[in-house]
């Protein structure tokens, strides 16, 4: 698989972290680098909260050198907020922008941000132009295939994007009406790939090696973005990359690696969000982190009633051990 060059930078292998709301923050998506990605992407940041800067958005836009380059996703829809948002996210060390014409959420869409700027391509245009002109980085957009299966819109956004300036789209193969509902239709992306020089990045529902090779091959598409895939497995990527680079399928970590790992993300989202805050946030990254041991179900509902970080580190640790002896049984 060629690399892709974003301005200044280069994709070398376009396997990429997706944005995921409530998952893609700071310690997972240093994490997630660091254990191997082409491109790590941001939650997506409501423009206005970015301009207030509230310490929500703030925390959200963080980003540390590990992840470096980093895309930050903007949502909204004015285009003079969302350039004034990109312009704070340059200034902020933002690598690339990216615009969010794809997230299907009502509180989003009843704001007419996210996919329901798929019914206005010319709002949509000025948008992308607007970010386009505001910023010295690459821009690039992720959207639906369209708001339903009566108006498949893509490829026409995609030739919108490529005359206003954008240098990569990333295609989740749903309409917005589907919400996460049904599977990906990746064939459908092959008409996105046709109606643009730009390069194409396919998205939904690739959580395996075979499904890898499958929404490349029906897409047509660069390389590919993964989201739920990698939760739980923030090793997942790597494995992608050096199957598409070589075709090796390398091995998941053993228990004691995978145990290390979900401790140093647990003790990343303490020092992130504070203990309270992280605690909670916590629960759900280690409900993925144990979701393939013997006994996940009981240790699940254990680390979700568990008090105190302390409680939660020795939960995390028996279970892993428990796995261990099971496995050697």
């Amino acid at each position: 698989m060629k690399g892709i060059k974003l301005g200044d930078f280069m994709i070398e292998s376009p396997v990429i972290l997706a944005p995921m709301s409530g998952v893609t923050d700071m310690p997972f998506r240093c994490l997630v680098k660091r254990e191997g990605a082409g491109l790590v992407v941001s939650e997506m940041i409501a423009s206005q909260a970015m301009i207030r800067a509230t310490r929500e958005s703030m925390k959200l836009s963080a980003s540390c050198a590990e992840e470096f380059p980093m895309a930050v996703q903007l949502a909204g829809c004015e285009p003079e907020v969302m350039a004034e948002a990109a312009r704070l996210n340059v200034d902020r060390g933002a690598a690339i922008i990216d615009i969010n014409f794809g997230c299907p959420v009502k509180k989003v869409v009843n704001k007419q941000a996210g996919s329901a700027l798929m019914r206005d391509e010319v709002l949509a245009g000025r948008i992308l132009e607007a970010v386009v002109a505001a910023v010295p980085l690459p821009v690039t957009l992720k959207m639906r295939l369209g708001w339903d299966h009566d108006s498949l819109n893509a490829p026409q956004l995609a030739r919108i994007a490529e005359a206003a300036g954008i240098k990569m789209l990333t295609i989740h193969g749903r309409t917005r009406c589907q919400l996460y509902n049904g599977t990906a239709d990746w064939r459908a992306v092959r008409a996105v790939k046709a109606a643009t020089r730009l390069p194409v990045i396919v998205n939904g529902d690739i959580d395996s090696l075979e499904k890898v090779e499958t929404a490349l091959a029906e897409s047509g598409a660069d390389g590919v973005m993964i989201g739920r895939g990698a939760c739980g497995k923030p090793w997942f990527l790597r494995q992608v990359m050096q199957y598409l680079r070589c075709g090796e399928r390398l091995p998941d970590p053993d228990l004691a690696r995978r145990h290390d790992l979900a401790r140093e993300h647990y003790e990343a989202l303490l020092l992130h969000y504070g203990r309270e805050h992280g605690l909670r946030v916590g629960r759900k990254h280690l409900s993925w982190a144990i979701s393939s041991l013997p006994g996940a179900a009981d240790y699940r509902d254990k680390l979700n009633r568990a008090a105190t970080p302390g409680e939660v580190v020795v939960l995390l640790r028996r279970a892993f051990v428990c796995a261990q002896d099971v496995m050697a049984a």
